[in-house]
C-alpha cells in the first residue's frame, strides 16, 4: 500500500513538472485570449526548447566541462567532477528534466497530427527534438525507458520498461526518417513559435538530417550495425543528398540565440557572477588556444569591449590554466577563467551563441572522419579545413586568414601520410573546440573515440578511467524496481564504469 501511494505521488509530481515546463513564462506571449480556443502545437515549441537548453547548458558547465578539462572547480572537497569523483546526486537533474520536455514535444506531435490543428512541419520538428533528447538520455545513462516512456499520463503506466540502447537508436533513426519526409512538405509554421530558425522549415529539415549523421557516426563502431550505418551515412551525404539536405553554413547551425528579451534569456544569467567565474580554466583547454594564437582569444584583433570572443581572463599577461585531476593537497594557483557579466562587455553569461544544439563545424568534422575512413568520397582534408574554419568564424566572422596557411603555421594541417590514429587525433582535437558549449557532446565523443588525448592527473578516481555513464536516479530503485533490475541485468552494474552499448567492443 505504501508503495502504491508513493508511486502515484511520484507520478503526480512528474506530471506537474511537465505541465509547468510547458507554460512557464510563455502563456502571455503565446496565447491570444480573443482567438485561441484550443491549444496549438506551436505553443509548446519555444518553452520546450528553452527549457531543454537550460538543462543542457547547466550540466555542460558543471559536469561536461569538468570531465573534459575545460574548467577545474578547484577544491579538495569530496565529489569533485574533475577528479572523476562522481556522486549519485548528479543523476536526477538531466533525467527528470529531459523526460519532462519529452512530454511536451510528444504533446506537440499529438496536437500537430490532430485534424483540427494539423501541421506536418510541427510533427517533423517534434520528432527531431524527441530524437535529440532521447539521444542525449541514452548516451548519458545507457538503457532508458523509450517505447513505454510518457505513458503515465495516458495509460497510467508508472513503471515503464527500459529499452536497450540499440533499440533506442533504431527508434531514433526511424523518427528522423519520418521527420525528413514530413518536413519535405514545407508546411509553414509561425515564426514567433520558433526561437531557433524563426519559422524556416527547410533549416529544421537540415538540422534533423545533420543530427542523423551525428548519431550514425556515434554507433558506427558496433560491428552488428556498422555495415547498415555506413551505407545509410553514404546515402544521406552522397547517393540521395537532395532528399536529405544537411546544414550548409554557419548561418544554418542549430543554435537558440539568446536575445535577452522575454523568456529568451540565457540560463547562465541565473548563475551568480561570483559562481560563474569561480572555476579556473583547465590547462588542456587554454594551452592549445594560447599556443595557436587562436582568434577566439585574440583581444587586439577580434575582441570587443576589452574581452576576447570567449571572454577569457588573462593571467600575468598571458593565458594559463590549471592541470586537471590534480591530487588533493597540491593547491595549484587559479589563473585564467571565464569572465562574468560586467561593464566591460558581453561575456558567455549573456552570449547569444551559447544556446548550442549542433553547428556546421561539427558536421564538417563528422564528414572529415567519414572521408578519412573511406565511407564517402572527397578529400578528408577539405572537410577538416572547412570544419576548423567554420568553428572559428562562427565566433569570429572577421577572421579571413587562409585556413591552410593558419593551420600550417600552428602545425595542425592535414597530412594524408598520417596514421589513422593521428588523423583521428587531429580531427577530434579540433572537434573538441567546435563542440564547446554543446551539451555533453565532448564527453560522448571522447568515450566513443578516446580522442583528443587528455592528460591524466594523479588525483583521478575511477582508476583514472573516464566515467562511461551517469548512474540512474536513486528513486528509480523504489518506483520502478522490476524494470531497473532488468536494465542492469542487460547493461551491467549501475556504476559509472559500466560502458553503454555503443562503447562496448
Amino acid at each position: 500500500m505504501k508503495k502504491m501511494i508513493y508511486t502515484v505521488a511520484v507520478a503526480v509530481v512528474v506530471m506537474s513538472i511537465a505541465f509547468t515546463s510547458c507554460t512557464k513564462n510563455f502563456t502571455d506571449i503565446n496565447t491570444d485570449p480573443n482567438n485561441q480556443t484550443n491549444a496549438q502545437p506551436g505553443q509548446l515549441m519555444a518553452p520546450a526548447l528553452v527549457n531543454t537548453l537550460n538543462y543542457n547548458m547547466q550540466r555542460n558547465r558543471n559536469f561536461n566541462n569538468e570531465l573534459m578539462q575545460v574548467t577545474v572547480d578547484m577544491s579538495d572537497a569530496e565529489g569533485k567532477v574533475f577528479r572523476y569523483d562522481y556522486r549519485a546526486t548528479w543523476a536526477d537533474y538531466l533525467y527528470n528534466g529531459w523526460y519532462s520536455e519529452l512530454t511536451n514535444f510528444r504533446d506537440m506531435y499529438k496536437l500537430a497530427s490532430n485534424p483540427l490543428t494539423a501541421n506536418k512541419s510541427y510533427m517533423g520538428i517534434s520528432l527531431i527534438c524527441q530524437s535529440w533528447i532521447y539521444s542525449m538520455l541514452t548516451d548519458t545513462y545507457g538503457d532508458v525507458p523509450y517505447t513505454e516512456a510518457g505513458e503515465a499520463k495516458d495509460s497510467a503506466n508508472y513503471e515503464p520498461a527500459f529499452d536497450s540502447q540499440k533499440n533506442i537508436y533504431l527508434g531514433i533513426f526511424s523518427k528522423l526518417e519520418e521527420a525528413n519526409k514530413l518536413l519535405a512538405s514545407k508546411v509553414a509554421i509561425d515564426a514567433s513559435n520558433d526561437p531557433v530558425y524563426y519559422g524556416d522549415v527547410s533549416k529544421w529539415q537540415k538540422f534533423g538530417n545533420s543530427l542523423y549523421l551525428r548519431l550514425l557516426m556515434r554507433v558506427s563502431g558496433k560491428a552488428e550495425v556498422a555495415d547498415t550505418v555506413i551505407k545509410k551515412f553514404k546515402e544521406i551525404v552522397e547517393v540521395k543528398h537532395s532528399d536529405y539536405p544537411t546544414i550548409d553554413s554557419n548561418a544554418e547551425s542549430a543554435i537558440l540565440r539568446w536575445t535577452g528579451a522575454g523568456p529568451i534569456v540565457s540560463p547562465y544569467m541565473s548563475v551568480r557572477e561570483q559562481d560563474f567565474r569561480t572555476p579556473g580554466l583547465g590547462s588542456f583547454f587554454i594551452d592549445n588556444l594560447s599556443r595557436w594564437s587562436d582568434p577566439r582569444i585574440d583581444i587586439p584583433t577580434y575582441g570587443s569591449g576589452g574581452y576576447n570572443r570567449w571572454a577569457i581572463a588573462p593571467y600575468s599577461g598571458s593565458y594559463q590554466g590549471i592541470p586537471s585531476g590534480y591530487s588533493p593537497g597540491e593547491n595549484p594557483v587559479k589563473k585564467s577563467y571565464f569572465y562574468s557579466t560586467s561593464t566591460k562587455g558581453a561575456t558567455l553569461m549573456s552570449e547569444p551563441l551559447t544556446g548550442m544544439m549542433m553547428n556546421y563545424a561539427e558536421l564538417q568534422l563528422i564528414l572529415a572522419e567519414a572521408a578519412a575512413k573511406g565511407w564517402i568520397s572527397g578529400p578528408a582534408s577539405n572537410y577538416y579545413n572547412n570544419g576548423v574554419k567554420s568553428s572559428i568564424t562562427l565566433w569570429v566572422p572577421k577572421f579571413t586568414t587562409s585556413i591552410t596557411t593558419y593551420l600550417a603555421g600552428i602545425d595542425m594541417d592535414w597530412d594524408d601520410n598520417y596514421t589513422q590514429d593521428q588523423k583521428m587525433e587531429l580531427i577530434h582535437l579540433q572537434k573538441y573546440y567546435a563542440l564547446f558549449l554543446t551539451d555533453m557532446q565532448q564527453w560522448f565523443e571522447y568515450r566513443r573515440t578516446g580522442h583528443p588525448n587528455l592528460p591524466k592527473g594523479a588525483g583521478l578516481r575511477n582508476n583514472g578511467v573516464m566515467p562511461a555513464r551517469m548512474t540512474y536516479p536513486i528513486y528509480i530503485l523504489s518506483t520502478n524496481p522490476t524494470n531497473y533490475k532488468k536494465a542492469i541485468a542487460n547493461q551491467g552494474p549501475d556504476e559509472i564504469s559500466t560502458q553503454v552499448w555503443w562503447q562496448k567492443p
